[in-house]
């Protein structure tokens, strides 16, 4: 079969995948209508989707090595676009970028602005050759490319080690993404929520490898975008009677602008602001009493749990009280770094705030320097690690040709622009309903939606609003909205029926496990093709070379399951920080790989080494998390932003070190001119 007809018979299918879909969706709405529960809806969007995904698993289960490892690369552009898309749209775009520009406004958008900026450095630098190259991997390209002498792997194994390194703690970090949407919405516990997803996760990668997760990544994407779309045009058309989102919320912005000058002059949103500065003062005072204010405070809730057990107080407010105590810091050091984030937080809800439509607005212009320069230092690291990630890159070994990998990387930035453009929209249409909804409310009439997602989590509100004035009335600065449930609640908030809500459930699911999909079978690929037959077992036959790629996969979802059901919030936090690891450790090899031949295997070693040692010694010595201290940071970079000191050290060691050491053999330099060649 031509290759246009191929693409012609795809795009019949998936026409009637879209169609039946839109008919699901209808049928779910009119089931809602007639009283069915809201339990039940979610059931059947949860089991629908994932049975789908599994169907295409198995429908494209292969043992071929070339159709296992990269779909036999005969997948067209158009369709390799819409499953890269998937595969890059993650839990984290799906579900935190709208979070992050409704909270952060401008600094927030250096994460679109750097993830889109990386396939620019894709189609110019690296996915045309690789593509020419033709093998399976991230380290096979590296590790024929730097070859040593007598077939040395040493670039191979670090390659390895980088690509299981950042992939593993990106895919932990979708896989709780799964189990977090997936106990939501249909109630099963958090653990259980993330095998049910595991299920759909392994019947597509295990049966079918590249083959079934790239159609399935194709159906996930338009699910992702029906679920994007429809609460956006909703909204817009609510509130500008425009049902282009992407157009109409450029008009909302002075409107909000407004509002925030309203409500900081507000004498109510003052008083709370002044409730809020006596807090921080509270807890100021008691840092600088420790360990004294520690061990009384100990004392006194000690001493109250002591006094409602003698006189047989409420079972509940005994719980309360032993459930305070058991949460009280058990060091005087961990009260302090405690108490310290606290009085950080009451002081950061005291102020006025800045326009979040003000690039780099600030108190000073020093200040307002260092966030410029933070914002470019992630937009830079967001870039050069989205260049270098494996998962995505070796989407590009899938096409038929070197110019179709071209033109699939224009088609991936076209399906992911598709809901990058909606994103702010999505954020700003929100924050205008919330400003004149939700502030000025009374207690008594708050919305549903609050309380329901109040109540999802009561230890970690995901949303709470506290009367702090005791006027009955909710001002702005009283409502604390986690960024994470923007999208989520989206629906609920325009007023939306709860199928929508189930529908955007779904394309959370989709997100997170198509890019689970793609990250287990990089790491499952690496670890049977670079270590097992090219160091361990070069004879090895295909047929078992697939087989151990499937043990590798399964164990290591099993792993990654096992590590998300701990619930680890902190690995969440390491996400960002992965692409600051890619940057450093790849980017350098790759291009330089590519565009410079006098760079060799010595100086690939060494340049991977120091990249990657640079990264993360910043990172450990900066991050509060690691046990670093925000005060070492040079130049007052973030830490996530650690690769703008990894990636010109990995280049300049790199370089230094392949001048003093012998040029690449004559087998290398014809590589890289079979690769360079038109």
């Amino acid at each position: 079969m031509s290759q246009t007809n191929y693409s012609r018979k795809l795009t019949k299918y998936y026409l009637w995948y879209t169609a039946l879909f839109f008919v699901f969706l209808i049928s779910l709405a009119i089931l809602e209508r007639e009283g069915v529960p809201r339990s039940w809806i979610g059931y059947l969007f949860m089991f629908v989707t994932i049975v789908i995904y599994a169907g295409i698993g198995v429908l494209c289960r292969t043992s071929d090595i070339a159709e296992y490892y990269v779909a036999g690369r005969r997948v067209p552009a158009v369709f390799n676009g819409m499953a890269t898309a998937a595969d890059w749209i993650s839990a984290a775009s799906f579900l935190s970028l709208a979070g992050g520009l409704f909270l952060q406004g401008f600094d927030g958008f250096a994460y679109i602005v750097g993830w889109t900026g990386g396939f620019c450095l894709v189609a110019m630098l690296i996915a045309p050759y690789i593509r020419k190259f033709g093998q399976y991997t991230i380290p096979d390209f590296l590790g024929a490319r730097f070859s040593g002498p007598a077939g040395t792997n040493m670039v191979r194994l670090l390659a390895v080690f980088a690509t299981v390194f950042i992939s593993f703690i990106y895919v932990v970090a979708q896989i709780y993404g799964v189990g977090l949407i997936t106990s939501r919405f249909t109630g099963v516990d958090f653990s259980v929520g993330i095998f049910l997803g595991l299920a759909s996760i392994l019947v597509c990668s295990f049966l079918g490898g590249m083959r079934a997760i790239t159609w399935t990544q194709v159906a996930q994407y338009i699910i992702i975008l029906i679920a994007f779309m429809i609460p956006a045009i909703w909204l817009s058309i609510k509130h500008s009677d425009n049902p282009v989102p992407q157009i109409s919320y450029g008009t909302f912005l002075p409107k909000l602008s407004s509002l925030e000058h309203e409500f900081e002059n507000d004498p109510k949103e003052k008083e709370v602001r002044a409730i809020y500065q006596l807090r921080a003062n509270e807890f100021q005072e008691k840092i600088q009493h420790l360990p004294t204010s520690w061990e009384n405070g100990r004392a006194e809730l000690t001493k109250d749990l002591e006094k409602l057990k003698s006189e047989s107080g409420n079972l509940i407010a005994i719980k309360n009280a032993s459930r305070i105590l058991a949460n009280y810091p058990a060091t005087p050091e961990e009260a302090r770094s405690r108490w310290t984030d606290i009085r950080n937080t009451y002081l950061a809800k005291a102020q006025p705030g800045f326009s979040q439509y003000t690039p780099y607005a600030a108190k000073t212009a020093s200040e307002s320097d260092v966030k410029r320069n933070n914002f470019i230092a992630l937009v830079l690291c967001l870039m050069m690690g989205t260049a270098a990630l494996p998962h995505v890159l070796t989407r590009y070994y899938t096409t038929p040709s070197v110019t179709a990998s071209r033109d699939s990387v224009f088609w991936s930035l076209f399906f992911i622009m598709l809901l990058y453009i909606t994103i702010p929209a999505i954020a700003i249409l929100i924050k205008y309903d919330i400003y004149t909804s939700l502030a000025g409310t009374k207690f008594s009439n708050l919305p549903s939606w609050v309380t329901y997602w109040a109540n999802i989590d009561k230890l970690n509100p995901l949303i709470s609003i506290i009367d702090v004035n005791k006027d009955g009335i909710v001002q702005l600065s009283e409502i604390n909205i986690d960024g994470d449930i923007i999208v989520l609640a989206t629906p609920e908030i325009a007023g939306l029926p709860y199928v929508i809500s189930g529908l955007v459930a779904a394309g959370g699911l989709a997100a997170a496990l198509s890019t689970a999909d793609g990250l287990l079978l990089t790491i499952s690929n690496s670890l049977s093709h670079d270590v097992y037959y090219k160091i361990l077992d070069p004879s090895a036959s295909t047929q078992k070379r697939v087989t151990i790629s499937k043990l590798f996969l399964l164990v290591v979802a099993l792993f990654a399951a096992y590590i998300a059901s701990l619930k680890p919030a902190d690995i969440l936090s390491l996400v960002g920080a992965a692409f600051s690891v890619a940057a450093s450790t790849l980017f350098p090899a790759l291009v330089l790989g590519i565009f410079w031949k006098r760079t060799n295997h010595q100086g690939a070693i060494a340049g991977i080494i120091m990249g990657f040692c640079v990264c993360v010694f910043y990172m450990l010595y900066t991050h509060p998390l690691f046990g670093g201290n925000m005060q070492n940071q040079w130049w007052h970079i973030a830490p996530i932003s650690a690769g703008v000191f990894g990636v010109p050290a990995g280049f300049v060691t790199m370089a230094i070190v392949s001048l003093c050491t012998p040029k690449p053999d004559a087998k290398t330099l014809e590589l890289i001119d079979y690769l360079r060649a038109p």
